[in-house]
């Protein structure tokens, strides 16, 4: 038995592979089985979940690249198409690489860019939620199963796909949280395990329900739980589910309007929180019980972003409606700790930022700076201790949205436009752009890296980017 389920027993209460290239060469990527786990932080080897372990987006430890074309295949090690519409992020775990899609024969339009229209796509056709599974040298495809098969319960956003979430892993489980079409457990083999059906989950615009836009929270696994977030327009909780089996372990209601956000995890010797985003409720929970430990009020009313973890400060941001905030919370937080009226910190905020949150992609940290992209492309970097803002700058010449969150590797850091421009900016206190460089598709989802490997999910292909090992 897992220890966390003993601990919380009871409580009752949450896109055929084409091959560029040759492949890796074994001096990039060191062989290991996919159902031989491994420690989540092996030398940035393993990316577990939304943007790899805990949402940190980091993967230290092995050179990346700066510079590729994917036209010409230079730096570029495979490219597989994966049919259908996905959003997800690719996960990465041994030797695969896995991703959700969900394929129909009809409307299977995307509108990128900057523009308010809040109008659903209006599609009824028999949709097919799966999961790819992909050889991390090679991009063939290892085994790919279908979840569910059917019309989709709710309509999404003209940006917005039917498999939005992201997997969760752990070495030995493969989690697929398709909202409404339920939660899904595989082992590394691709075979079923089990599965759970969590109802009608709409996380529509609260003030205008016609407006369905589809789910997007991502799972995370957690000491032997599956842990979900499901605020919705009617019913919202947490929950905590045993990863071997799919027993409810804890579910925790929630009094929020939807969130698209991914919970996050800090830990301390003192204790072990679940951290989530939200519009009435940000908050910490208990993650044994799910018992709340801390809230906030003062949000944007479309909460996005997932909470970045760095030491013993949490980083939330969100935007949207009259506010657009970035709180630095210490983890020691309790009970109500909601800023007063002219307010920008108090006992349990380090400081806060009233007007400058992100609305899309979650910040990150890295060597003591928070890394904040707006939607629009602003880049605003702060100190994390001070809140001190070191700079902001433009990427790229404006006019292409930012939905897709950073990532960072050996002193880089990865911002990618919905049109399909990574710019690479160097990691310190003052701007300095490294590279550019054209994916030649839409980009929506936040890539992985892997042992140096960068894994970026376009509109219709999965494609590895690495530069050459040295002696090649």
């Amino acid at each position: 038995m897992h220890h966390r389920k003993a601990n919380a027993a009871g409580v009752a209460i949450v896109t055929a592979a084409l091959v560029l290239g040759g492949g890796f060469g074994h001096s990039r990527l060191a062989s290991s089985s996919p159902t031989s786990p491994a420690p989540q932080d092996a030398g940035g080897t393993n990316w577990p979940g939304f943007r790899g372990r805990n949402a940190s987006g980091l993967a230290e430890g092995f050179p990346t690249p700066v510079e590729w074309n994917v036209e010409t295949a230079r730096n570029i090690a495979w490219k597989t198409p994966i049919p259908g519409l996905g959003h997800s992020s690719p996960v990465v775990w041994g030797d695969l690489v896995c991703v959700t899609t969900a394929t129909t024969e009809g409307n299977q339009t995307l509108r990128v860019g900057m523009y308010g229209d809040i109008a659903p796509v209006d599609d009824d056709s028999i949709h097919s939620w799966q999961v790819i599974c992909l050889d991390k040298r090679s991009g063939a495809v290892r085994w790919q199963q279908e979840a569910y098969r059917g019309a989709p319960a709710i309509k999404r956003h003209p940006k917005a796909t039917h498999a939005n979430s992201t997997l969760a892993t752990d070495g030995e489980h493969m989690i697929a949280f398709f909202g409404s079409e339920g939660l899904y457990c595989y082992d590394m083999e691709g075979d079923l395990l089990w599965k759970k059906d969590l109802g009608l989950l709409d996380s529509g615009f609260f003030q205008v329900p016609a407006a369905q836009w589809g789910f997007a929270s991502s799972p995370i696994i957690h000491d032997g739980m599956v842990i979900v977030q499901a605020d919705v327009l009617n019913d919202s909780f947490i929950a905590a589910f045993d990863v071997d089996d799919g027993t409810e372990i804890w579910r925790t209601e929630r009094d929020d309007v939807p969130t698209w956000s991914t919970p996050a995890i800090h830990e301390s010797p003192e204790r072990t929180q679940l951290i989530v985003n939200g519009y009435r409720h940000v908050g910490g929970y208990d993650v044994g019980s799910g018992a709340e430990l801390w809230r906030m009020t003062g949000g944007g009313d479309i909460p996005v972003p997932t909470p970045v973890v760095s030491g013993d400060l949490i980083f939330v941001t969100n935007a949207h409606g009259s506010m657009s905030p970035i709180f630095a919370i210490r983890a020691s937080a309790s009970g109500d700790i909601s800023l007063q009226s002219g307010e920008t910190s108090n006992q349990h905020i380090a400081w806060s930022q009233p007007r400058e949150g992100a609305y899309m992609p979650t910040p990150l940290v890295y060597a003591g700076r928070l890394y904040l992209l707006r939607d629009n492309g602003v880049l605003a970097v702060y100190d994390t201790e001070t809140g001190e803002r070191l700079y902001r700058q433009r990427l790229g010449p404006g006019g292409s949205g930012f939905s897709a969150s950073p990532v960072a590797a050996d002193g880089k850091i990865y911002f990618t436009s919905e049109d399909g421009a990574v710019y690479i900016v160097g990691a310190g206190a003052e701007f300095e752009l490294l590279g550019d460089n054209d994916m030649g598709e839409v980009c929506m989802a936040t890539p992985a890296i892997s042992e140096g490997v960068l894994f970026y999910r376009t509109r219709s292909h999965l494609v590895a980017i690495s530069e050459p090992s040295s002696g090649r």
